[in-house]
């Protein structure tokens, strides 16, 4: 309890004396003698630290503030085993009219109470599962934590709700802290009550084949009555997008002889149509429109239909899609795609027509792999060169993978593509050329705040002549995900008769950019990129370039703005570069 204070009785007395309009005050407080954790939860709970700010606060206010101080400081390090605090209070008038009051606090923690005993009983059918472990996680002479005891505690719950033990029980559960001896004693009993498993799914729904939707159900009956299993078996249902609300119900009380328990779902039927319009700016396209529609379901099958039409100065496309799941349908798919592209950027003018045809599969180890089968019709114009096209059939396949704690503002994470496609004269098309492509980039975080992040791009494409790769399949770079510094497609191999970007056989693009935040949701950011396309027939240097940028995060991705030299450029010059979108 706090001790009389002689001085705080002087000033209630004065302050009895003065005006009312008086009792507006500044306030500042100190707290010693605590750091770290122990500090941030002293401060956290220390109500007048929290209102020294406060415009309202006045004297009577403040002294009741003050009388409550010492009492908050033991309760704040309670939880970090301190129960021998003392506290060494003071409050200061200030000597001037407009002065500042001063409210001290001399904290001595003392010694951390640790624990003389732990009376850990597990009983009941599963008091042998091995999933409960042999001994309370905490053990004598160890300092009671509170944050380790409720750590412990929820270990050995989960371990019981996660082995189908529904109707466990803490029949006890004690901390009892003895001061003279000074030391806690833990009591810690559960009773298991018997296991249960998962019974057979039935649904309640009118939309898919039930066929399909039992695909869904990631556990065969008799698993382990899991909660986790339930709830990703919804997350799955909801995540399809076929249904809006799905309701997961286990019906305990019908669980016959072998404690199996039925499942219920409940599910409604999402809204068919879904319709998006976006506008958006980025340097290399300009202002760009778009116009999308999905259709969530078709029919019993669960197939669903995608359009987005979008519109921007220097590229336009309409695109369908028609994807039927197979296997599993959360991840795998037969998917039917045709495209329309025009466009119109410094290297490459033209328009493509293709249709692709491809199976997408997400395997055990998490990569997604793309088997597929394009048509492409191709009008295209490069630089100089005299109109051409390409007309034919282009197998193809790829792996990707995608790994991080948030893909929209990730702190730690990687992506990486192969690609794989080709064509061959006389059989499927009218030119043969075989081309790979590589693409990566990787975010780690540097200590608080800090954030490095690497790109590269690398690919080669064999063929006879650069004649005979279409522009779409050609190699250009230069742009706000390439080299910045220069435009879209600015940068590529030059062709010596005509001094034209052709574009290339071969790419290697890199870029290193180092990102510190600053405040909220502001960042800044250093970077240099580097890199070019090549090819044997036409000259190409290896071009870089450096700049600043500034960073804001948003929920559907960062803002960026950079601000990029083209260091190899002459003469040399500026671009600046804006975009928006996730990270990865």
């Amino acid at each position: 309890m706090p001790r009389p204070r002689r001085r705080a009785a002087i000033v209630v007395c004065c302050l009895l004396l003065l005006p009312i309009e008086a009792l507006a005050l500044s306030l500042e407080v100190k707290v010693a003698g605590v750091e770290g954790q122990e500090e941030k939860n002293v401060l956290a709970m220390l109500a007048i630290y929290q209102e020294q700010q406060d415009d309202n606060l006045t004297v009577p206010r403040l002294l009741a503030l003050h009388r409550r101080a010492p009492e908050q400081i033991r309760d704040a390090l309670a939880p970090f085993g301190l129960y021998r605090v003392e506290v060494e209070d003071s409050l200061t008038q200030p000597q001037t009219d407009g002065g500042r009051w001063v409210a001290s606090y001399r904290i001595d923690p003392g010694e951390p109470v640790k624990i003389g005993s732990v009376d850990y009983q597990i009983t009941g059918p599963g008091a042998d599962n091995p999933a409960f472990p042999k001994e309370f996680p905490m053990q004598p002479g160890d300092v009671l934590l509170h944050a380790d005891y409720e750590r412990a505690k929820g270990e050995i719950t989960s371990a019981a709700s996660n082995e189908g033990y529904v109707n466990a029980e803490l029949v006890r559960r004690t901390v009892l802290i003895d001061p003279v001896a000074y030391e806690a004693h833990i009591e810690f009993h559960l009773d298991t009550g018997p296991q249960y498993f998962l019974g057979r799914v039935s649904f309640q729904q009118d939309l898919l084949a039930d066929k399909l939707i039992r695909k869904y159900v990631g556990f065969e009956p008799g698993a382990v009555f899991d909660p986790d299993l339930l709830l990703a078996l919804q997350g799955r249902l909801i995540g399809a997008e076929y249904f809006s609300e799905v309701e997961i119900v286990p019906k305990i009380d019908q669980a016959g002889p072998d404690r199996q328990v039925p499942i219920e779902v409940i599910a409604k039927r999402n809204k068919a149509n879904k319709y998006r319009v976006g506008v958006g700016f980025a340097t290399d396209i300009g202002p760009r429109f778009s116009l999308d529609y999905r259709r969530r379901y078709i029919n019993r099958w669960g197939h669903k239909l995608r359009a987005e039409i979008e519109v921007a100065p220097v590229t336009q496309s309409l695109v369908g899609e028609y994807r039927i799941p197979i296997r599993d349908p959360v991840a795998d798919y037969v998917m039917i795609r045709p495209e329309i592209y025009a466009f119109d950027t410094a290297g490459r003018q033209g328009t493509l027509f293709k249709v692709t045809g491809v199976q997408s599969v997400l395997t055990r180890s998490g990569w997604r792999r793309d088997l597929g089968l394009d048509y492409r019709y191709e009008d295209y114009e490069v630089a100089d060169e005299d109109s051409d096209s390409f007309n034919g059939f282009v197998p193809h396949a790829s792996w990707s993978k995608l790994v991080a704690d948030d893909p929209i503002n990730t702190k730690n994470g990687w992506r990486l593509k192969f690609l794989l496609q080709g064509t061959a004269r006389n059989v499927l098309s009218e030119t043969s050329f075989l081309s790979t492509a590589v693409n990566g980039k990787l975010i780690r975080s540097l200590g608080q705040g800090n954030r490095f992040i690497t790109r590269a791009s690398l690919g080669a494409t064999w063929a006879t002549s650069i004649t005979d790769v279409p522009a779409s399949q050609r190699f250009f770079a230069g742009g706000d995900n390439s080299i910045r510094g220069w435009g879209l497609d600015a940068l590529g191999p030059i062709d010596p008769d005509t001094g034209q970007i052709v574009g290339g056989r071969y790419l290697a693009v890199g870029s290193l950019e180092y990102e510190r935040k600053l405040k909220g949701p502001w960042s800044a950011a250093v970077f240099t990129d580097f890199g070019n396309a090549f090819d044997p027939d036409s000259t190409a240097d290896w071009e870089q370039s450096a700049g600043l940028g500034v960073r804001f995060a948003t929920p559907i991705g960062p803002v960026r703005v950079d601000l990029a030299y083209a260091l190899t450029k002459e003469p040399g010059g500026v671009r600046l570069h804006f975009g928006l979108g996730p990270d990865l």
